[in-house]
């Protein structure tokens, strides 16, 4: 007899539902941080990292869907009667080379027992600005204005006076942050399109300040106006602001125990992408540095930024590193140089990945989990046959292990394979990927995590990265703080989502921006509220 729709397939696809939700609470991943709907465009992190996977990528199919409120993981399958067993090894002898043997033992998890979470009760009645200005406070707003008006008048000294230029003030530094900021929500092509007749001109804002006015400031707009005798590094016109804004995130949030070093997407206009020319976007992408983050992956908010100069000629520069592990390493180690002794568990993708790197952050209390490619990682010390692909066919699910002290490296197959090098999770401790349509996938637990925390981290840079400021200028300096000012608003933001605040207004992260704009400028009263 033919089931009806309503019987035993539906409670099965329900039942599927409640224990992709219970694993992935019990991973501590928060929900959709900035509480807007719609589809995510982020792909899946394994397909999209893993140079070994990329025709099996292709061939995924299209209506597998993930399950909601759980970032996607590898692919569907089903799990194995019994559960799944190591695959066999035909070149037992090689795992014992370099110390690696399949024989496994349970590695208790690192213990974490550091609260998480904002460090301040922010009020009922706190304003956009308030979140915001726990990173960027008048104090160095005031010298912006300062850095500005002795740039101006060095400037003039030298290449004749402007008899347009008066020295800015605090209420005009706050209005040109405002209009800058402004980008970032209508995602204009320049800023002075508000005063424009056109699609992006905003009559409401551009009373405030004059076009003219906007550009003066913006020609002499400087952090730091003169270099000192002693400065050589190439960022020495913003790096007091990027430690300012350092200071500002270490004081008001602890990040949970799970975090993710990457690169964000920090200028990937989606209108900009869909309608350039590939020569267009290969200009685009030609920037001067790159910009890394180390991010908890449990609620989205960036706990650190380095910023890499790539024609930098110092100790750090690209010229001294030509060995693009040693370049990754190097910014791993800066951006985890304050998470030393508190048992963090750190994500990695391939260009991180490194079995010297992991060994090093072992010693220092600091845990990690990545994912591993021939191509970008650093196999130094890894055994060649986990490298290698196996000629016999391999069903969804099967994996190989071996181990090394704590570490455990991990070769794991669904439609195609996928290598893990990690310290943080026990290789024998099962996960499983769960799909909607498909059922389960076995798999280790450090697979299952990876999956759900770099899932979240993507699906987190679709949303904030459409929420960077738009405004392009040519020098690295200033590309460099627009894009950190954008990372302290989506920070204020999560900030603003997890306090009692959230609960009275309710905005959303454009209505936030929107807020926070009018504040700036003096529309919306703005008085303080603790």
């Amino acid at each position: 007899m033919a089931e009806g729709g309503g019987g035993p397939p539906r409670r099965k696809a329900l039942s599927l539902l409640e224990a992709a939700r219970s694993r992935y609470e019990s991973l501590q991943i928060s929900d959709d941080v900035f509480g807007e709907s719609g589809q995510d465009s982020s792909g899946n992190p394994f397909y999209s990292t893993s140079a070994d996977s990329r025709s099996a990528a292709s061939s995924q199919d299209e209506d597998d869907e993930e399950d909601e409120g759980r970032p996607e993981g590898p692919g569907p399958g089903s799990a194995v009667p019994g559960g799944p067993g190591p695959m066999e090894e035909e070149e037992e002898e090689e795992a014992e080379k370099g110390g690696w043997t399949r024989s496994l033992r349970d590695v208790p998890p690192p213990h974490f027992k550091d609260s998480s979470g904002p460090t301040r009760k922010m009020p009922l009645t706190a304003s956009a600005m308030d979140f915001f200005q726990l990173f960027v406070p008048d104090n160095v707003l005031k010298n912006m204005v300062v850095q500005t008006n002795m740039y101006a008048k060095k400037y003039q000294e030298r290449f004749g006076s402007d008899d347009a230029w008066i020295d800015v003030t605090l209420t005009e530094m706050k209005a040109f942050l405002g209009y800058m900021i402004s980008t970032s929500i209508h995602h204009c092509e320049s800023v002075l399109s508000i005063w424009s007749s056109g699609f992006y001109s905003n009559k409401s804002i551009a009373l405030i300040m004059t076009q003219s006015r906007f550009e003066k400031i913006l020609k002499y707009f400087h952090i730091v106006a003169f270099r000192s005798s002693q400065t050589t590094h190439g960022l020495y016109k913003i790096q007091p602001f990027l430690d300012s804004l350092q200071n500002g995130f270490d004081s008001a949030f602890r990040p949970s125990q799970a975090q993710v070093l990457h690169e964000p997407l920090i200028d990937e206009d989606p209108v900009f992408i869909a309608t350039c020319t590939e020569r267009e976007l290969r200009k685009r992408k030609k920037r001067k540095f790159s910009l890394w983050v180390r991010q908890c992956s449990s609620t989205g908010f960036i706990c650190q930024i380095y910023v890499h100069l790539k024609e930098g000629s110092g100790a750090d520069g690209l010229d001294a590193l030509k060995n693009k592990p040693q370049l990754h390493s190097m910014v791993a180690k800066s951006l985890c140089q304050n998470a030393s002794g508190k048992n963090y568990i750190i994500f990695t993708g391939p260009s991180i990945t490194s079995l010297n790197l992991f060994e090093e952050f072992e010693k220092q209390g600091i845990y990690c989990c990545g994912l591993l490619s021939a191509r970008k990682s650093d196999c130094t010390g890894l055994p060649p046959s986990m490298l290698n692909n196996p000629e016999t066919p391999q069903s969804r699910g099967q994996y190989r292990i071996r181990m090394k002290g704590n570490m455990s490296l991990i070769c794991w197959y669904n439609k195609g394979h996928f290598r893990f090098l990690t310290n943080a999770y026990s290789p024998v401790q099962q996960g499983v990927i769960i799909k909607r349509k498909s059922g389960e996938i076995p798999c280790p637990l450090a697979v299952e995590a990876f999956a759900a925390h770099l899932s979240y981290i993507c699906k987190y840079d679709d949303k904030y990265s459409k929420y960077f400021i738009s405004h392009k200028p040519n020098k690295t300096w200033q590309q460099v703080f627009w894009f950190a000012i954008s990372i302290a608003i989506n920070n204020a933001y999560i900030l603003y989502k997890m306090s009692e605040a959230y609960h009275v207004t309710r905005y959303s992260r454009a209505q936030f921006g929107e807020r926070l704009v009018k504040e700036l400028l003096g529309l919306e009263d703005t008085s303080p509220s603790h």
